[in-house]
């Protein structure tokens, strides 16, 4: 008997064992599974189960502290950060290689453009080459100014994008060719795509406004928005400089970014010479002459300046805002290239708003240094703080001014002041012919703009002239949500 109890704890401790072994296999054995699930998972592109992924604080957040911690404990829980975008799959139906032309925001819209086009019609992409042969001569390529892996990895769940061809087709002269401006996606459908099937691989040489502003599929317009505000993040460097500019002006508490259309390449291709020398004048117009693609050539500067299509001068900005009531310690950033004229053009301005900014007094020389000669990404600083700033005003309603409105309305509706320059130029003069008094102008202004504060509405459509009606990036209505939209109806309701 006392032999018997005395067993009793042997057995116990081999059952044990027993236990504790075939608990170990199990824990191995959905170790195993899990991990070739996973690895299946990415191979063939299928979405992961997702996971709660670790969060920094934002800037500025007053409970950073308690982020910080959640991050902490995160981490030593060991979870994954978030699942990647799944790859869609598809049969490519051709490649699509893209020549942006223009400026940094003209290039921008046509990207997303030509995104979606692709998307569209199961295409490959390869990344965008940029313009290297305009007024500018910038010999910047899309991976200096925009992170490219973002770019590929944020929309791989819905085209693929590659750096380059594949080899198979390096000795092949791709078909070239110029999309109709405005075009719908059924263009692309009928038109464009039994060319790539025919060809493979096909090149738009110019992207600028292929792409109708309304008309398209909901989900086109959505995507739209999503490679715009999502997939095209400046490189780190640009980001780096651009948020270092922006808490230089954030010390001193809100500013204001002008963006100052006034340099010497508007002006030539505007022909727009109020306010001119004679000699500038003939600078300007020597200069229009000198390059082919810009078509016209035989301008009136006050016949264009009276119809509203000029930008601003420096000299009328400074009446108009101070006729808004801008206080004279406004902080000021001019986002924009040489002003033409230089400082003389500016003193006014300067006079009675002091508290100018420029990038050139934020960062140092050694840190413009590597930016000097590259224009487009000089543009993208002026495009991260104008997008941040408090107040965005532009004095011209070029590429710059309507995407950076975009932007700011897809934030949140921040404040963008869209200046009636027609109706402007009729009350400066009225003033400096003394028609009109001070407080008379003021009145005047300000009552101009009460509805031009980028308040939500839609956008304007002309059937037939898309030059004429609302650029889709200026206010994508599509992408701002239903919370939106309901303001938007009751504006119009109570209309």
């Amino acid at each position: 008997m006392a032999k018997q109890k005395a067993s009793l704890p042997v057995i116990r401790r081999r059952v044990g064992g027993a236990g504790l072994l075939r608990w170990a296999v199990r824990v191995a054995s959905s170790i195993l599974l899990w991990t070739a699930l996973l690895q299946l998972s990415t191979f063939f592109g299928l979405p992961r189960l997702p996971l709660r992924a670790a969060r920094p604080s934002c800037p500025g957040n007053r409970n950073g502290s308690a982020t910080a911690s959640a991050v902490a404990s995160d981490e030593v829980l060991g979870l994954a950060p978030p699942a990647p975008p799944a790859r869609r799959l598809y049969r490519s139906n051709g490649y699509l290689l893209i020549s942006c032309n223009g400026g940094l925001n003209q290039m921008r819209a046509a990207t997303c453009d030509m995104v979606t086009v692709a998307r569209y019609l199961n295409l490959t992409m390869v990344v965008p080459e940029l313009d290297k042969q305009s007024f500018w001569a910038d010999p910047s390529d899309f991976g200096d100014i925009f992170d490219v892996d973002h770019f590929i990895y944020s929309l791989r769940d819905e085209v693929k994008i590659i750096r380059e061809l594949p080899r198979k087709f390096s000795g092949k002269v791709p078909l070239s060719m110029q999309p109709v401006s405005w075009s719908s996606e059924k263009y692309y459908l009928r038109q464009i795509l039994p060319l790539v099937r025919k060809h493979k691989v096909i090149r738009f040489s110019r992207t600028d406004s292929r792409f109708a502003n309304n008309g398209l599929p909901l989900r086109l317009q959505k995507l739209r928005c999503h490679v715009n505000y999502n997939a095209l993040r400046f490189t780190p460097s640009i980001e780096a400089l651009g948020n270092k500019m922006i808490s230089s002006l954030r010390k001193t508490g809100s500013f204001v970014v002008l963006h100052l259309r006034y340099e010497m390449d508007i002006l030539a291709f505007s022909g727009c010479t109020h306010g001119c020398s004679d000699q500038e004048t003939a600078e300007l117009t020597r200069m229009r002459y000198a390059y082919p693609w810009w078509k016209e050539k035989e301008i009136d500067s006050e016949k264009k300046r009276l119809e509203g299509l000029c930008p601003l001068t420096p000299g009328e900005t400074t009446l108009v805002l101070k006729a808004l009531g801008f206080p004279r310690d406004t902080r000021i950033y001019i986002a924009s290239g040489e002003i033409y004229g230089g400082e003389k053009r500016l003193a006014a301005l300067k006079t009675e708003f002091p508290n100018i900014v420029r990038k050139e007094m934020l960062l140092s020389d050694d840190e413009l240094r590597l930016f000097k000669k590259h224009s487009t990404q000089m543009a993208a600083l002026d495009y991260l703080v104008s997008v941040a700033s408090d107040v965005f005003i532009p004095s011209n309603d070029g590429n710059m001014a309507k995407v950076v409105e975009g932007h700011r309305r897809f934030m949140g509706f921040h404040r963008t002041i869209q200046l009636d320059r027609k109706k402007l130029v009729e009350l400066i003069d009225l003033l400096e012919d003394q028609e009109l008094s001070w407080d008379e102008f003021c009145i005047a202004v300000k009552e101009l703009h009460k509805g031009r504060m980028s308040q939500p509405t839609r956008r304007k459509v002309i059937a037939g002239q898309p030059k004429e009606e609302d650029y889709f990036y200026a206010n994508p209505y599509e992408c701002l949500g239903p919370a939106t939209k309901r303001k938007e109806k009751l504006k119009h309701t109570e209309t």
